[in-house]
């Protein structure tokens, strides 16, 4: 049923890489929720109404969150979808980060709200009417939350929509919290138990929690959070897989919303190389992503003496030696200088941000390390900041 309404509502719904139809798909999802959102709001508000079910109107006030969240997501994505001007040379694609900081703010304060009503009822108490149709009603709920939480994650997968994806996640909490407060209407009903209030207080702090996870989540990629280590994987393995690059490190990606990933990237080359070869082959890497990946990559080439001997030797015993210091670093831009005296060494050492060391304590251990290996080198080593975690070779 979902793929034919993709087909029926977004015919081209398969060229996915093309942002157009990434918007349509986007803001499809967020109509069907909130068409969806709006019935169940006024289903469960009416039922909780009726049978003065301080739950039940909290669980309806949520989907009326859930409806609010799809209308600024709609307009999330029609706004992400504008295409870059002189004002925003990186498009607008973070207006989506944008509307979903807002929609979690809203979700806070619902939630504050629904906490306060629901205390007041634990004070001062009143019966809840029971009936069947209350039963019907948020089993029905039930069923069009589980079809939501399918529905959002089949279209948040497909156009790669943290968005979506979290849309349906909050669809399976909804679906959690209707049946709690099913759970506690029949529980009062056959048992004597007044739970409603109770369950009031744990529906809005679900709605809480839920809340400040979303704001967590889209707080993030705003204030710029490391690269989907998935992404930096695909990344290195796209440009490992070419002759003629020897090493890749200094990554960095910039994330501007969804589909508009920007990377920059040193490779290294074998210096005995002509510089024009290595900077086609570069070139073509660079292509490369953006015809498949839809990503600009710019690859800065750094050119490694693979001819001497002593320095490859070098080379790849720093590399090794390093990790005794700490297994997470990495060394890259090794250079050997001989001089009369001594031989100074020059190379670059990327240091993790957990790494509970001071550049100038982690210069001093490397120096001395150098130093046991062969006291005529003088190490001059530049700390690197670790923006992404490169996989190990």
């Amino acid at each position: 049923m979902i793929q034919w309404m993709l087909n029926r509502f977004v015919p081209d719904n398969a060229d996915t890489k093309n942002p157009k139809v990434r918007t349509r798909i986007g803001a499809f999802a967020g109509a069907v929720g909130i068409v969806c959102n709006v019935i169940l709001c006024a289903a469960k508000i009416l039922i909780g109404a009726v049978a003065g079910s301080v739950s039940i109107i909290a669980d309806g006030v949520n989907n009326l969150s859930d409806a609010a969240s799809n209308i600024i997501s709609l307009f999330g994505f029609k706004l992400a979808g504008k295409p870059a001007d002189r004002d925003h040379p990186y498009g607008h694609g973070r207006f989506e980060y944008l509307s979903g900081l807002i929609v979690a703010v809203l979700i806070l304060v619902i939630g504050v709200e629904l906490l306060k009503s629901s205390i007041e009822k634990i004070i001062t108490p009143a019966p809840v009417e029971f009936s069947w149709v209350l039963v019907i009603v948020l089993l029905l709920a039930i069923a069009v939350k589980l079809w939501m939480m399918a529905f959002n994650n089949k279209l948040g997968k497909l156009i790669n929509s943290q968005t979506l994806i979290a849309t349906a996640a909050d669809s399976r909490n909804d679906a959690i919290s209707t049946s709690a407060v099913l759970i506690a209407a029949l529980i009062s009903h056959f048992m004597g138990y007044e739970l409603d209030a109770w369950m009031g207080v744990a529906v809005a702090l679900f709605i809480l929690w839920s809340g400040i996870g979303l704001v967590r989540d889209t707080i993030d990629p705003l204030l710029g959070g490391p690269a989907d280590p998935e992404v930096v994987a695909h990344i290195e393995k796209k440009i490992m897989e070419h002759e003629g690059v020897l090493g890749i490190h200094d990554l960095m990606v910039h994330d501007y919303g969804p589909g508009r990933l920007f990377a920059s990237v040193h490779a290294e080359v074998p210096a005995e190389v002509p510089v024009l070869q290595s900077h086609e082959i570069i070139d073509d890497i660079e292509e490369e992503f953006l015809r498949d990946d839809g990503m600009e990559v710019i690859i800065h080439l750094d050119p490694i003496v693979t001819s001497d001997p002593v320095a490859q030797t070098f080379r790849l015993w720093i590399a090794d030696s390093i990790k005794t210091i700490d297994p997470r670093l990495t060394v890259h831009d090794v250079r050997m200088v001989p001089g009369e005296g001594h031989t100074n060494v020059l190379f670059d050492c990327v240091k993790p941000f957990e790494l509970d060391m001071t550049s100038e304590e982690l210069t001093s251990r490397i120096q001395m390390l150098v130093r046991e290996y062969n006291p005529s080198y003088n190490t001059i080593v530049k700390i690197d900041s670790a923006y992404t975690a490169l996989p190990e070779n």
